[in-house]
């Protein structure tokens, strides 16, 4: 089996999973109470011990085999939706490494439950929330512009309109969505209070 094809099977591992994720943040514009239930069912199976390992194992090798692909095919990657795929697949693999280490580190070390309050409270603390409003939304533009690019070559032998709205569509879509997330993180659409917990290390370093 060549890296590429293994490369893309674990993509849709990964994909499946990162589809109940966002479905689970999106939940949360119904209220928090509603996501975090939406995400209490869905560990029963992504926290199952067998599941959550392989989940790791496919987000290392999807990172690694990404980024080698990337700097392996520097010199001859051509075109703009190319180098969009090249971007937005390294932005992807960068954002993985930061947040599987954040959550893992969250439950380890910390001792909390990483779910919305863990991921919100950078939100509501400055200046923190100047590194994390652009860091979900462009993790979720990267996404979707990942998917469109996979598309696209997909669609070869299409229409040229056909090919762009491939990607297009799936880039606004993704701008949209990282919206919506990021303002439901900031507290914008529903009220809700940070328990002090979540907030205590930004507070403890942020002054």
């Amino acid at each position: 089996m060549s890296l590429r094809t293994l490369h893309r099977s674990t993509g849709i591992a990964i994909g499946l999973f990162v589809t109940a994720h966002i479905a689970n943040h999106l939940v949360s514009l119904v209220g928090v109470p509603a996501h975090i239930h939406f995400m209490e069912l869905g560990r029963k199976i992504y926290r199952q011990p067998a599941v959550e390992g392989l989940l790791l194992l496919c987000v290392a090798f999807q990172v690694g085999s990404g980024l080698w692909s990337v700097v392996r095919d520097w010199r001859q990657r051509t075109g703009g939706v190319a180098w969009l795929q090249a971007v937005s697949g390294t932005s992807l693999g960068f954002f993985l490494i930061i947040h599987v280490g954040a959550v893992l580190f969250g439950r380890t070390v910390l001792g909390l439950d990483t779910n919305f309050y863990y991921a919100a409270a950078g939100m509501h603390v400055s200046p923190y929330v100047f590194f994390f409003a652009p860091y979900y939304f462009l993790a979720v533009l990267a996404l979707f512009t990942h998917l469109g690019c996979a598309v696209y070559w997909r669609l070869e032998a299409a229409p040229a309109g056909v090919r762009r709205w491939a990607v297009g569509l799936p880039m606004l879509i993704g701008a949209t969505v990282a919206t919506l997330i990021v303002l439901s993180l900031a507290g914008k659409l529903q009220p809700f209070e940070v328990p002090s917990q979540y907030m205590a290390t930004y507070v403890r370093h942020g002054g």
